[in-house]
């Protein structure tokens, strides 16, 4: 992909120059974004056709950060990340306070055991989209690999995909999947997704280069259906000026207790390794996790571990984004959720290799 100016793209397709800075002013070009006073567009985005908003399915949801990420229509720090043309139409969740978040927050959501709720899935969806557990997978977990009770659970996804036969599927892990102990439960998964018949990209996403202020390090296997153009990994957008940890944070130093803003914190007493870790203000948070409690980080400049605000914060959360639980079940659902910035920068790729592509019926392209 190349970045090109708004008339070249208007010449490319025989379009005036003014019809393609509307399309850039109303959205509906999705990669394009201003550099200083000009826009620009990646040349590889297809002309934007009359398209309704693409069905999604989402399993293992959460609270829901990759689901409002394929949403889209909430701002980060200082910038907005507009709506992408994708409709969360089933959503499911095991944990019940993830789901009174997520319902308060997105919408919808089925509570329950995935394999047993598989029967509530619509016959048919457009894209596929969850991040399975990583706990036997994780670098952090008990390395059990697909063997584990838990990451076993990717089987659901491959079962959605096989069910409503979506244009796009999206899988989301942690990075150390790509690691040698983890090489025999990696080559399985793959083949079982390679088994649907889709086009696979498989990239390692590190967090901090793509606009999120942390050091997470995740897998996302995309599968696209036979057929339309090649799904290509978003672009970093911030590979060498990541998002400092004060720079994300900073302006909460001051901020008291605030329960209703989750500005809460664990009063847990230091713990060996990963909780003896502070913040360094001029760098990228560190990953943050699900079960921390007496794990989770300290401030780089205040006596006290951060608040789950402040964590929300490190993982791309907006501040509009609420969270109903006490401090225990917030953090779980914060160090689970997929950063909310990063999954935009992925689903947005995704709507631009789904826009490639003819169909017949009412939405067709």
């Amino acid at each position: 992909m190349m970045l090109i100016s708004l008339g070249d793209y208007a010449a490319i397709h025989n379009r005036s120059a003014d019809t393609i800075r509307r399309l850039a002013e109303q959205g509906r070009l999705i990669t394009a974004k201003k550099i200083g006073r000009n826009w620009v567009v990646d040349d590889s985005e297809p002309y934007p056709c009359h398209q309704d908003k693409w069905t999604v399915a989402s399993l293992f949801s959460g609270c829901g950060g990759l689901d409002l990420g394929f949403v889209g229509g909430f701002k980060f720090l200082d910038r907005y990340y507009p709506n992408l043309p994708f409709d969360i139409v089933w959503a499911n969740e095991l944990n019940p306070a993830a789901c009174k978040t997520y319902e308060l927050n997105l919408g919808n959501i089925i509570q329950g055991d995935v394999n047993e709720k598989m029967d509530t899935l619509p016959s048919h969806v457009d894209v596929v989209i969850g991040g399975f557990p990583c706990q036997d997978i994780s670098i952090n977990g008990k390395m059990k690999g697909i063997k584990g009770e838990r990451s076993s659970l990717y089987t659901a996804i491959v079962e959605a995909v096989r069910r409503t036969q979506p244009q796009a599927f999206v899988a989301e892990n942690v990075g150390s999947l790509f690691l040698k102990t983890n090489s025999e439960s990696f080559k399985k998964i793959v083949e079982d997704f390679g088994s649907l018949g889709y086009n696979l990209n498989i990239h390692r996403y590190d967090a901090s280069k793509y606009g999120v202020p942390q050091t997470r390090d995740r897998v996302f296997i995309v599968g696209t259906r036979q057929g339309l153009p090649e799904f290509i990994p978003p672009q970093e957008t911030t590979p060498d000026n990541p998002i400092t940890a004060q720079e994300a944070i900073g302006d909460l130093e001051d901020m008291d207790w605030d329960k209703d803003f989750s500005h809460i914190w664990s009063k847990a007493k230091r713990s060996g390794e990963q909780g003896d870790r502070h913040l360094i203000a001029n760098r990228p948070g560190y990953t943050i996790r699900a079960e921390c409690h007496g794990n989770i980080q300290y401030h780089y400049s205040l006596p006290r571990r951060i608040s789950m605000r402040e964590a929300a914060r490190i993982q791309s959360f907006p501040d509009t984004f609420k969270f109903v639980s006490g401090l225990r079940e917030t953090e779980r659902q914060i160090g689970n959720a997929v950063p909310p910035v990063l999954a935009w920068q992925l689903a947005k790729s995704v709507a631009v290799a789904l826009g490639g592509i003819k169909q017949d019926g009412p939405k067709a392209l």
